[in-house]
């Protein structure tokens, strides 16, 4: 009986350690998901693809067009962007860039801090890291939870991320998308956004919006970590690498061991 007590004394301290990590770990689910309710609903699933080069060229080529105007890529550079997405620099400069940046530079705008704040109330943020920040499943929610509101100085509102500054700058894409509201709060007023409609089509259908605002945020993803294509090609050979390393250890190990098993 005392071995037995003993044993139990030994694997309780471990037990503890791990139902605390549990523990956290889901006060840390229970926080994001709160978090995400209190700025808007459930996220959607946005389902990027960084093994999809199509897609991720094509979201460079929405991202630069639509949002490069206000928003900054700062830790990203025109050469590694080319180089990455399978373009040539010339492809690159001549099509991607409306800065007049050499190649080697960060993609930055020409937007002044001075005019962010006339126009917007501050200046647009980075987005170099906002996928990794806020989640792509989050990016791509918001950038198809824009809606008109017109008691907004911009006319424009997001179910997620309400009162936010940004207008829809996506609308031609998507057409004009109106709220749906619920019964208002007894204690705010405030009437919940219970859904939204497109009203007015815009030059996209649904299901080609939707893979826009996908490849947008597979691009955003890649943006925030462009490291990740180079080391998911080389995790392959990693581990080809570790398992051939392996075999000639284990190898070695039984020529080694032979002659002394014999004695």
């Amino acid at each position: 009986m005392t071995d037995l007590n003993q044993g139990h004394d030994i694997h309780r301290p471990q037990k503890m350690r791990i139902v605390k990590k549990l523990a956290t770990f889901a006060a840390g689910l229970l926080i994001s998901f709160g978090a995400f309710a209190s700025e808007g609903g459930h996220l959607l699933q946005s389902g990027t693809d960084l093994d999809d080069p199509a897609s991720l060229q094509r979201g460079a080529k929405l991202y630069m067009n639509y949002c490069s105007g206000c928003h900054s890529l700062k830790y990203l550079r025109y050469s590694r962007m080319a180089e990455d997405l399978g373009l040539s620099e010339d492809e690159v400069m001549k099509n991607l860039n409306f800065t007049g940046a050499k190649v080697g530079e960060q993609i930055q705008v020409n937007m002044t801090p001075e005019h962010g704040a006339q126009w917007f109330g501050k200046m647009p943020p980075d987005l170099s890291l906002i996928a990794r920040v806020r989640g792509s499943d989050w990016v791509y929610t918001y950038l198809k939870s824009f809606y008109l509101d017109e008691s907004r100085p911009l006319g424009w509102n997001n179910r997620l991320f309400p009162n936010a500054s940004m207008p829809n700058v996506l609308w031609e894409l998507q057409g004009l998308q109106h709220a749906e509201f619920g019964e208002p709060d007894k204690a705010t007023g405030e009437r919940p956004v219970l859904d939204l409609k497109v009203t007015q089509p815009g030059q996209l259908k649904e299901a080609e919006f939707n893979q826009a605002v996908r490849d947008i945020t597979t691009f955003l993803e890649y943006a925030g970590e462009p490291a990740a294509l180079k080391r998911t090609n080389l995790g392959v050979w990693v581990i080809l690498f570790l398992a051939m390393f392996t075999l000639i250890a284990y190898l070695l190990k039984l020529e080694y061991w032979r002659d002394v098993d014999k004695h």
